[in-house]
C-alpha cells in the first residue's frame, strides 16, 4: 500500500500526515470535524490552550459518538450498511413484483 504525505490545518496550526490515497477524503473530512469542533470549544468557551481545547474537543467528539452508538443499539437509527442491504432487499422484491407483474 502506498503512503502519500498531506499538509492540514487543526486550529491554525499546520500538520504534515501520511494516509493513503484510498483514505485521504475520509482524513481530510476528519481533520475538517476536529478542526471545526476544536474552534468550537475556542469560540464558546473560556477555555485556553490549545492542549485543553484539544482535550474538550476530544471529549465533545466522543460524547457524540457514544450517543450515536446508543441510538443504534435502541434502533433509533441504523448503520448505513444496513440500510445498503435493505433497499437492495425491498429493490430485489419490487423487481420480482414488476417482473410478476409483466409475465401475466
Amino acid at each position: 500500500m502506498t503512503t502519500t504525505q498531506i499538509e492540514v490545518s487543526i486550529l491554525g496550526q499546520p500538520y504534515r500526515l501520511a494516509c493513503s490515497p484510498e483514505t485521504e477524503g475520509a482524513l481530510r473530512e476528519a481533520v475538517a470535524r476536529v478542526d471545526a469542533e476544536m474552534n468550537k470549544v475556542r469560540n464558546a468557551s473560556s477555555v485556553r490552550g490549545t492542549d485543553r481545547i484539544a482535550v474538550m474537543a476530544a471529549l465533545s467528539l466522543a460524547s457524540e459518538l457514544l450517543r450515536l452508538q446508543e441510538s443504534v443499539r435502541h434502533g433509533e437509527a441504523f448503520p448505513a450498511e444496513e440500510i445498503r442491504r435493505t433497499m437492495h432487499s425491498m429493490n430485489d422484491q419490487l423487481s420480482a413484483v414488476i417482473a410478476q407483474h409483466e409475465a401475466q
